[in-house]
């Protein structure tokens, strides 16, 4: 009995470890540029136009997401594998550095969810922060991140939904990556 418990276990982690990889690749195929809009609600309210770019880089072990306001990168969002899981770091323009694990990947439905690890840079407990990201991959060219924010002790989602305008190669068109 107990050898079949383990076996169940090591199979749900290959599998985890399979839709994690799965997932990478699905984020490398974002590589382009995007634009759309942005639309807040719950605590904060707001709307408004957005760009976004992604790009590979650490030789391809990690998806670069920029989130562009007014010609301005605002928000950068990492994305790469840590053993076998599938990690998200948000550099948020809230100032901090919210940093996220996959919760739920499915694929098939077009969902990858993160769920909140740990955070740095929290001026306090009550300061403003991304607690969760969702994602949904719509189309090849059509997805929408919804933003899960608490700060005290109010919620807010911020959607946004993006459509490729350009798809461009794996690596940053504007710095190569040496390091």
């Amino acid at each position: 009995m107990r050898q079949s418990i383990l076996l169940v276990l090591m199979i749900a982690s290959v599998a985890t470890a399979q839709d994690n990889v799965a997932a990478l690749e699905k984020l490398r195929a974002l590589a382009g540029d995007w634009q759309g809009s942005l639309q807040w609600t719950g605590a904060r309210t707001g709307s408004g136009p957005v760009n976004a770019s992604y790009y590979e880089t650490g030789n391809g072990s990690a998806v670069v997401e920029n989130l562009i306001m007014g010609g301005v990168p605002s928000m950068t969002s990492v994305y790469h594998l840590d053993g076998s899981d599938l990690r998200m770091t948000h550099y948020c323009g809230a100032q901090n550095q919210p940093r996220l694990k996959a919760s739920r990947i499915d694929l098939e439905q077009g969902a990858l969810d993160f769920k909140f690890v740990d955070i740095t840079n929290l001026k306090s407990p009550e300061a403003g922060h991304v607690v969760g990201v969702e994602l949904r991959f719509l189309a090849a060219d059509h997805i929408i991140l919804t933003f899960q924010f608490e700060g005290a002790g109010k919620t807010s989602r911020e959607r946004i939904e993006l459509k490729r305008v350009a798809a461009k190669s794996a690596a940053s068109p504007s710095a190569p990556d040496t390091h």
